[in-house]
């Protein structure tokens, strides 16, 4: 009788595939530990089944026992069932084995070709041939790239260095770093982040050598920088750059392959952009009187009446045009004062936003050092007005008011240059301050006569601001003028005019020559555009001679002398005027040809014609 066997095969004594790469490899999962094979095990059983039988099932338990029981009637039929199941795995192992060892159960049978092909061993040796020199070419190149890893920079040593001077983190397996200005209170949406990894190939002959390989947005390649021009009627006035790199220099292409002048460009074209958003921002935020205009890449506002700021944002991906288009620029127009002005108020920013002041017994942190001390000192509502004013300003508020300085400081020294060319007599130099702030600046300007600067000196201050002019002459008056230069060319002309009467009065009281009237408000003759004549009469000391000079604010200084002598020449004594005293009266005054008269200045000319109208008392 044929007894049925049940046969167990055993699973394959390896780990289970978790993924097949590309190229065929295998990725096995790590085998289960003890304790993790007791758990899967464990979660199997139900531990509940036993709690919930019932009387019935017991009942039934201890039925199928009896039964079992008194079907074992032999002592050993138990021993006899374990033997025979001993017997049917013993049998399937050693068939198991016999399918296994046997050659005849496990051979692959190749497809028949239909038209088998003569196999030359020629072209077998060849195919040899060509297959070990492929393999040797690979060996080589491996070696030859070890070799070059050996001897040239270690990643490890350029991460470090890279990690010293830019912000680094690891995201799964790649290195990220960024470029952007949050540390600076950024609001830019731009991440700019770049990648950093290992290159393949690295030039030990190269003149940057490196192993580091860095990855930019394509939106941050090239050069960019923020161009800021004044204009007037399209006629360029003065213009600067702002940028993080220097754009003159000489860009070598070695310096530019390399992974840290990527790095730079990548960080000032980010910086550029950023900038400019931000000003577009804010101009369209502001309400000026003439509004400001934003197109494209270009910003519009108006300095002053006729005269606009324009700033446009430049970018270029090409390096050498961008170096090309710098060189064909005049250099004229470039305002190295106004560059730096701009570029000391970012880093002021920068700072303002990264340094916050400590906080001192109750106040709270970001309050200024100078508005702790407002009590102190005492400051009036003024002062305090100021203060907050400045600091409300936005970023291109401040950049529109440096400009607009910038402007009015090239405005008073064209005034003050032109005014002394034309005027050759007297001179009139300009000492500019050198330290001065963004926003204002001021001159002393000095008017002599040259061989009499110990008689007489005229001096004054302009302070230059933003949209105004103020001066403070030597008497101590202070006038305040607007931005039109006609303003501070009047000054300039009455304070000449008062230069030479207030001379002429010195030099008369060192000839001992008496004086009669000075006034620097002639109200006779003609109406001036420009202001007032200025007058003085002299006396001689004897009193027979009298001098009257006359000095007009023109374009050009004009100068006018009349003496009178004393006693008249031609003196007849009528029935109304009797006596000889009235004869020592002084006569009508006539005129003085002054062009004609000898001298190299105005003073030299009087003295001479002081002396020669001078008599010595007998």
């Amino acid at each position: 009788m044929a007894q049925s066997i049940s046969v167990s095969v055993e699973a394959p004594i390896e780990n289970q595939i978790m993924s097949i790469d590309y190229d065929g490899t295998e990725v096995y999962a790590n085998p289960l530990t003890q304790s993790e094979y007791l758990t899967r095990n464990a979660a199997r059983i139900n531990f509940m089944k036993s709690s919930e039988t019932t009387e019935e099932s017991k009942e039934e338990e201890q039925a199928v026992a009896a039964a079992a029981f008194q079907a074992s009637s032999s002592p050993f039929e138990n021993i006899l069932n374990k033997l025979k199941e001993a017997y049917t795995e013993v049998t399937v192992l050693h068939d198991v084995l016999a399918v296994s060892k046997e050659k005849h159960y496990l051979v692959l049978d190749p497809v028949p070709m239909h038209e088998q092909t003569e196999i030359k061993p020629m072209a077998v040796v060849y195919a040899r041939k060509k297959a070990l020199g492929m393999a040797g070419n690979i060996l080589i190149s491996g070696a030859e790239r070890l070799k070059r890893l050996d001897n040239g920079p270690d990643f490890q040593i350029e991460l470090l260095r890279l990690r010293q001077n830019w912000r680094l983190k690891k995201v799964s397996d790649n290195i990220i770093g960024d470029l952007s200005f949050r540390t600076a209170g950024s609001k830019f949406m731009h991440p700019g982040n770049f990648e950093v990894s290992k290159s393949d190939e690295v030039d030990i002959k190269g003149p940057n050598p490196s192993t580091l390989q860095v990855t930019i947005p394509s939106e941050l390649q090239g050069v960019a920088y923020i161009k800021v021009v004044t204009q007037k009627d399209q006629e360029d006035l003065c213009s600067a750059n702002v940028t993080m790199i220097d754009h003159k220099g000489k860009l070598q292409v070695g310096e530019i392959s390399s992974w840290q002048k990527k790095l730079e460009f990548a960080q000032n074209v980010l910086f550029c952009k950023e900038l400019f958003n931000q000003l577009a921002r804010e101009a369209v935020q502001l309400q000026a009187t003439i509004p400001h205009v934003v197109i494209g890449n270009q910003i519009r506002a108006t300095l002053l009446p006729g005269i606009q700021l324009i700033i446009s944002l430049c970018h270029s991906t090409n390096y050498q045009e961008f170096q090309e288009e710098t060189k064909k620029k005049a250099d004229d127009l470039h305002d190295h004062v106004l560059e730096h002005s701009l570029h000391q108020l970012l880093r002021e920013i920068h700072y303002k936003n990264t340094h916050y002041p400590i906080p001192h017994s109750g106040h709270a942190v970001g309050i200024a050092k100078k508005r702790l001390l407002a009590g102190p000192h005492s400051y009036d509502r003024h002062e305090l007005w100021e203060m907050t004013r400045c600091q409300n300003q936005t970023l291109l508020e401040q950049i529109i008011g440096q400009a607009q300085h910038i402007f009015m400081r090239k405005r008073t020294q064209y005034v003050l240059d032109s005014i002394a060319r034309d005027v050759k007599d007297p001179q009139i130099t300009s000492h500019w301050n050198a330290l001065n702030s963004p926003t204002l600046s001021w001159v002393k300007i000095n008017i002599t006569t040259h061989g009499y600067d110990t008689i007489t000196r005229t001096a004054l201050v302009v302070h230059v601001k933003e949209r105004s002019l103020m001066a403070i002459c030597r008497d101590g008056r202070v006038m305040h003028m607007s931005y039109e230069p006609q303003e501070l060319r009047d000054l300039i002309l009455q304070q000449i005019c008062q230069h030479q009467i207030t001379g002429l009065q010195n030099l008369s009281r060192c000839m001992a020559w008496q004086l009669l009237s000075n006034s620097n408000h002639l109200g006779i003759g003609d109406v001036e555009p420009l202001g007032n004549a200025n007058a003085i009469l002299i006396a001689s000391p004897l009193g027979d001679r009298v001098i009257a000079v006359q000095v007009r604010c023109d374009p050009q200084i004009v100068v006018k002398v009349y003496v009178s002598h004393s006693p008249r020449e031609f003196y007849t004594s009528g029935p109304l005027v009797q006596g000889k005293l009235w004869e020592n009266l002084g006569s009508e005054f006539k005129d003085v040809n002054f062009d004609k008269m000898e001298g190299r200045n105005f003073l030299n000319k009087m003295e001479f014609l002081m002396a020669a109208l001078t008599k010595i008392k007998e």
